[in-house]
């Protein structure tokens, strides 16, 4: 996938004339050393180009637009920086078109520097400011501590999870998904509205299995031969006929090839039963390589989780899983098992995979009927889990900390599954808000704690209804 390339923030900077200018020298200096420091690049306006390189007036505050404008493309955020009280006329003019999201930072004051030539205000300055934001409509973030130091550890934690915000606002604001195959007909549960879905600017192409099994029957060899190697490496097929690994494989180059036809950042497939009747395999090891490369992929055509998938992934800056919500965990009341066939990426399995076969296709369509699935271990982690709807015209999505543990799953329990333990309340509380919410039986899963995070970017910069539960 190559080298990522760094997030980056623009730094703005407040003021107020007749609180200390001099101290914003030295917030220049400590906010660019916290934002390097947490992984960060940064932008600002020459400090010449303003008194003390800030914005206090409305003219300050239109040559920083200006700033802004000239480098549009080149930060994913804003850090609005106040070291004193600042101020929020000139802010608003500075960031009235900026159009991405803003981390609102104050300085806290210090006893023993009280006094009037030393006192910032910052708190009371936010107040305002954040106040003049929310009557233009203007979307912001705040610090977990409200008045806090750029140097302060839980400053470092802000940034990462402001660099969150910003990854899922950027990467939902316009995309495509994929529809490989029609919904199977029992599966009303993945439903959706595109409609909404575009009004979101999220696109959805439908695209027939008869166009993959064209593509599948008539792929070149040397692209084949490439792909049956590529899927070797990724999961273990032992015991199973190489026509098996030639199948899979030639469905793993179809999908390579509709993905770049039509553009798609995600997809999600008609799983069965076709794909078992005419070719004796099912897709989840494909799945998991795709997820692992990024391209966020769900299984039984839950184009809704595909899209949460990607919001998760890119929150967590990391490959993510869809799996069931699909058992107790015997009297446990904050454990829930989650399941599914095999579509987990590699670097959330505790070792590289091997393939199996579906034993729910063995029983209805014979042996070797649904080979594909790559089953493993699933790491322990702490967790993120989410699901997405479209209802009345909205998108709507939740999610729930917690995390997976190392609990033991019974061996016949085929494909992969783990043990989801919700980090506040129990089990019955996630399962009775689905049912209650008509959420699908679908998860995606993030490694990491980034509830608030991804709560915050799709429900106030994207507009979607989101509920933490």
């Amino acid at each position: 996938m190559g080298t990522k390339k760094k997030q980056a923030f623009a730094l703005f900077y407040g003021n107020r004339g007749f609180f200390p200018g001099e101290v914003i020298a030295d917030a220049r200096k400590e906010m660019r050393e916290a934002v390097e420091h947490a992984g960060f690049e940064c932008i600002e306006m020459a400090a010449e180009k303003t008194r003390y390189g800030a914005v206090e007036t409305i003219a300050e505050g239109k040559k920083y637009a200006e700033f802004l404008n000239e480098h549009r493309g080149k930060y994913n955020g804003i850090i609005v920086c106040m070291p004193n009280f600042s101020d929020e006329n000139g802010a608003y003019y500075a960031l009235k078109d900026a159009d991405v999201p803003l981390l609102i930072q104050a300085y806290p004051d210090e006893i023993g520097k009280m006094d009037f030539t030393r006192r910032r205000d910052a708190i009371c300055g936010k107040i305002a400011l954040c106040n003049v934001l929310r009557q233009a409509d203007i979307k912001y973030t705040l610090t977990k501590k409200f008045a806090v130091h750029p140097l302060d550890k839980d400053f470092s934690e802000d940034l990462k999870r402001f660099g969150g915000i910003c990854r899922v606002a950027e990467g939902l604001r316009c995309f495509t998904v994929g529809a490989i195959g029609a919904r199977t007909t029992a599966f009303k549960t993945v439903r959706i509205d595109e409609i909404a879905f575009q009004r979101k600017r999220i696109n959805v192409e439908t695209i027939d299995l008869s166009q993959v099994f064209a593509i599948m029957d008539s792929v070149d060899e040397k692209m084949l031969a490439a792909k049956k190697k590529h899927l070797s490496e990724v999961s273990d097929f032992g015991k199973y006929p190489p026509k098996k690994l030639e199948n899979i494989s030639r469905l793993a180059v179809a999908l390579d090839e509709l993905t770049e036809s039509y553009s798609l950042d995600a997809v999600a497939i008609r799983c069965w039963d076709e794909l078992q009747k005419r070719y004796g395999i099912a897709p989840c090891v494909i799945l998991s390589d795709l997820n692992e490369k990024g391209l966020d992929s769900a299984c039984e055509l839950d184009i809704n989780n595909a899209v949460m998938m990607r919001a998760m992934r890119l929150v967590s800056d990391h490959p993510v899983m869809l799996l069931d919500v699909n058992n107790n965990y015997g009297v446990e009341e904050k454990k829930t098992v989650m399941f599914h066939c095999g579509p987990v990426p590699t670097s959330l399995l505790k070792n590289k995979g091997h393939i199996e076969e579906h034993l729910m296709f063995k029983k209805t369509y014979g042996p070797e009927s649904g080979v594909g699935l790559n089953v493993g271990e699933i790491a322990p982690t702490e967790t993120t889990i989410g699901s997405m709807k479209t209802e009345n015209g909205k998108l709507c999505s939740f999610v729930c900390e917690g995390r997976l543990t190392d609990d033991p799953i019974e061996k016949e329990f085929f494909g992969c599954g783990t043990v989801f333990e919700k980090k506040d309340g129990t089990g019955d509380d996630l399962l009775n808000y689905m049912a209650r919410e008509g959420y699908r039986h679908h998860v995606a899963i993030a490694k990491g704690h980034w509830g608030n995070a991804v709560a915050e970017a799709l429900g106030k910069y994207l507009g979607y209804e989101t509920d933490k539960i």
